[in-house]
């Protein structure tokens, strides 16, 4: 057992809640931020703007009838999967061989995958990396072995695994955004909440989001309470953060506060309220829905992505005849959910709360 123990060491493979959960997955959500999202972005630009060069066909894969043709943004968001599981490997530290190697691992787990592909890259690229790391500079041909066993272990184990875990998360996905339909009141205060709390947490709302491709309504509730704990502590936070606070959280992160929150819990208290109103609200006044890309649903106001990925939506439904026009009302709900209601809740919330004592000066400084 003290080899075992040893080896792991040496090999810095370490089985821990934070590497897997936090590490891995907060590092998967920027690889599909840099793929995924900005080529919906850049396809979205494109096409309202009338860029030319975002617009061209820069390559085409196959003949005929076949063919798939590939702007900058579709090509972007089509190495999702070998964005996601190198990020997984370099936040494991894997060595060069195993991390250049998760590529063909990831394109061929997120293809299998189908519509829960980034949750089937999450656990596919853990084990290969860790298998890649164990095998990594043990043999005097470590420039074949390392990849060659880190390649075929990923796409192996995603030969088995991939399938049933993307189907699996494709149906939470579709049961959440079927309860939402059914119960918009108690699923938006539900979405809402979980959304946002896990948006503040150091793990990744955007990957979970993504992982369960939420969408629809579900995703409307999600973007409003990501929105209520960014947008709520930066304003919140003002008096003590002032513009650069205000900026940091408002279109940063919130996970920013978690210092805070750790040492005092109540803080947390305005925005997660502030988020089970405004998740009804998105659900039952304004029928907001995400019909962007998931991973969009878990950004709330971070790079505005979260509104980038409603009005993606809004445009995709018109061009397919689900929505007649973006009206005047479209935009009033997206602003009041995204901006103007969580900057009046939740310093109203925290006045009786500053007024207990429960929340002091000082208590939601940023050390920037």
């Amino acid at each position: 057992m003290e080899k075992v123990k040893a080896f792991l060491q040496r090999k810095n493979i370490v089985f821990s809640a934070k590497r897997y959960c936090i590490d891995a997955m907060s590092a998967m959500a920027q690889g599909l931020f840099c793929t995924l999202l900005v080529g919906t972005i850049l396809n979205t630009l494109g096409q309202q703007f009338h860029i030319g060069f975002l617009n061209a066909v820069i390559v085409t894969l196959g003949k005929g009838d076949g063919a798939v043709h590939y702007t900058i943004g579709g090509l972007c968001s089509a190495m999702v999967g070998p964005a996601m599981a190198v990020a997984i490997g370099w936040a494991l530290q894997a060595p060069p061989m195993v991390l250049f190697s998760l590529i063909g691992v990831g394109f061929a787990t997120n293809y299998m995958g189908g519509a829960g592909g980034p949750l089937a890259v999450f656990f596919v690229a853990i084990i290969a990396a860790e298998i890649g790391k164990a095998v990594s500079k043990e043999t005097k041909i470590d420039i074949l072995v390392t990849p060659i066993v880190t390649t075929l272990a990923g796409i192996g184990v995603a030969a088995l695994i991939a399938a049933p875990i993307g189907a699996a998360a494709a149906a939470v996905g579709r049961f959440i955004m079927w309860a939402t339909e059914l119960q918009p009141f108690f699923m938006g205060i539900l979405v809402s909440v979980v959304v946002g709390v896990a948006l503040t947490l150091p793990i990744s709302s955007a990957a979970i989001c993504a992982a369960l491709g939420l969408t629809g309504l579900a995703g409307g509730a999600a973007v409003a309470g990501c929105c209520a704990q960014m947008v709520g502590f930066a304003v919140m936070s003002f008096r003590e953060n002032r513009w650069g606070g205000l900026v940091a959280q408002g279109i940063g992160t919130s996970m920013l506060q978690m210092p805070n929150i750790v040492k005092n819990v109540r803080v947390w208290i305005p925005p997660t309220l502030c988020a089970a109103i405004t998740g009804p609200i998105a659900t039952c006044l304004f029928h907001l829905e995400m019909n962007g890309a998931a991973v969009s649903s878990g950004m709330g106001t971070c790079g505005l992505v979260g509104q980038i990925g409603v009005y993606t939506g809004w445009v995709a439904d018109v061009a397919r005849g689900a929505k007649a026009a973006i009206t005047a009302a479209d935009w009033l709900g997206l602003a009041l959910i995204s901006f103007v209601l969580p900057a009046v809740i939740t310093p109203l919330l925290a006045l009786p709360l500053r007024k207990l004592g429960w929340i002091k000066d000082g208590d939601l400084e940023l050390k920037l």
